[in-house]
């Protein structure tokens, strides 16, 4: 089997407290700082490279499995610096699992496991062939679909965040791709006030994933009181 190199402290640390099988570290009390480098490709090693097993992505008909969960869903995300630190906000806010596109986007590479702090590690993340068409899939199994976009009418606090949910996010560059926006329920925004054009995605993905957090803290989240009233047609 192929194996992969990760490192950092805290990715080291968590991928041998998650799924994978660490094979050999290296550390700098052992290696210098240039063969560390070399050993994993970046100069952000602080210390510390592991071999692992590659990452186990789950089947993405496998997110879908668990009404009334907090699922969200990334559409072309192209930085897996971007992609690991929203994975890391999606799993400490709860999330059930992450959708990412198979094609033209990040996966889950080192530079993502290092971003996202090792909490890749503890993450249920499916590589999605077609994400309108698990959209729908995922709308049939009950969950609402809500899509982020800046000029959408609905704010993020007014909309309801509880029981089954997808929360999708946009590339950097192009936002929701109309076919994937089409298969939402709706499009939420956050309201801004600067200057600049937009949130960072992971940053979109942090305020949205911790006011459906903060939602589903105080109202009811069960599968059957919120269920689509389409899910069975």
């Amino acid at each position: 089997m192929a194996s992969e190199r990760i490192y950092g402290r805290r990715p080291v640390a968590e991928a041998q407290l998650g799924r994978r099988t660490v094979h050999r570290a290296w550390e700098a009390p052992e290696v210098s700082s240039s063969e560390l480098e070399r050993l994993c490709g970046s100069p952000d090693h602080q210390g510390i490279v592991a071999e692992v097993d590659p990452y186990p992505y789950s089947g993405a008909s496998e997110l879908l499995d668990t009404p009334g969960s907090l699922l969200v869903a990334f559409d072309q995300l192209q930085d897996p610096r971007n992609l690991g630190a929203a994975c890391r906000s999606a799993e400490l806010a709860g999330v059930a699992g992450v959708a990412i596109t198979e094609r033209r986007a990040a996966g889950i590479t080192p530079a993502a496991v290092k971003a996202s702090a090792g909490a890749v590690e503890h993450l249920r993340i499916a590589r999605v062939r077609n994400m309108a068409d698990w959209l729908k899939q995922a709308r049939e199994a009950g969950f609402w679909i809500w899509g982020a976009d800046a000029g959408a009418k609905s704010t993020y606090t007014d909309v309801d965040l509880t029981g089954g949910l997808v929360l999708v996010l946009g590339g950097e560059e192009r936002g929701l791709r109309p076919r994937v926006e089409a298969a939402c329920d709706g499009t939420l925004a956050i309201p801004q006030l600067g200057k600049i054009d937009s949130l960072n995605v992971s940053a979109a993905a942090t305020v949205l994933l911790f006011e459906a957090l903060r939602q589903r803290g105080s109202r009811v989240t069960n599968a059957a009181a919120v269920a689509r009233p389409d899910a069975n047609t």
